[in-house]
């Protein structure tokens, strides 16, 4: 079992449980398209946060350490990091976190993946 970013947009996408974890929903992407198994809005970074980083790669580095606060203390984010390892652990399959943003190596998705696998090699 792997936990995978990918673009919601990809054409080709890998098989695994499929999780949006983007608060807004993609735009020109239809819910029957999407094919989610979960959309797990509160586990993206807070507006607030998401607005000032506005995938800038010059602010990658404060905005994850931003969003690792977050996940740490925020009960919604922290009920939805609950809510994966569940799901992980009810599953073989790999996890496909669905993100919306052009920049496959700035954004939130790749920071979430992170937080997981470390928690879940504890």
């Amino acid at each position: 079992m792997h936990i995978k970013c990918e673009r919601i947009y990809a054409k080709q996408q890998s098989k695994g449980i499929r999780i949006l974890v983007d608060r807004v929903w993609p735009r020109g992407v239809s819910k029957e398209n999407a094919n989610l198994d979960y959309w797990l809005k509160d586990i993206a970074p807070s507006p607030t946060l998401r607005k000032w980083f506005n995938h800038d790669p010059n602010k990658f580095e404060e905005f994850k350490a931003s969003y690792l606060k977050e996940l740490e203390s925020n009960d919604a984010q922290k009920t939805e990091v609950q809510n994966i390892q569940d799901i992980l652990k009810n599953n073989n399959n790999d996890l496909l976190l669905l993100y919306g943003a052009k920049d496959e190596t700035y954004n939130h998705a790749v920071v979430l993946r992170s937080f997981l696998e470390e928690r879940l090699s504890q």
